[in-house]
């Protein structure tokens, strides 16, 4: 096996136990964490066997598994940003009636005017 193989092999395992262990908690979906590792799991498939995701990439009418993986990642930053930013939108709201029943809760009354005074 190649350095790169191993290391990369390493980065992708980590990634995938940071990820499950992170969001675990949280409340994101099966499906999000099912499709996160299979594309993980196809990123080593494809450090480990280059000349099959060419034959993949033929299939699919792409001339090169690199190109293929390119392709793959241009989608799942794009699916990334989009789900960043759809979070972001949902904490901005939250935080937006945060704030408005923090205020109402603080709110004063108005106090009585006295009479206006007259100037000449």
């Amino acid at each position: 096996m190649i350095i790169i193989q191993i290391v990369l092999i390493l980065a992708v395992i980590l990634l995938l136990l940071f990820f499950l262990r992170h969001h675990g908690k949280s409340k994101t979906a099966a499906s999000v964490k099912i499709g996160f590792s299979l594309f993980m799991i196809f990123g080593v498939l494809a450090v480990l066997f280059p000349d099959e995701v060419t034959t993949v990439a033929n299939w699919l009418g792409v001339g090169r598994g690199t190109d293929l993986l390119l392709y793959g990642m241009v989608v799942a930053f794009g699916f990334a940003t989009i789900n960043t930013y759809l979070r972001f939108k949902e904490l901005e709201l939250r935080y937006a009636k945060l704030v408005r029943a923090v205020a109402i809760q603080n709110s004063e009354q108005p106090q009585e005017q006295k009479e206006p005074v007259k100037v000449d």
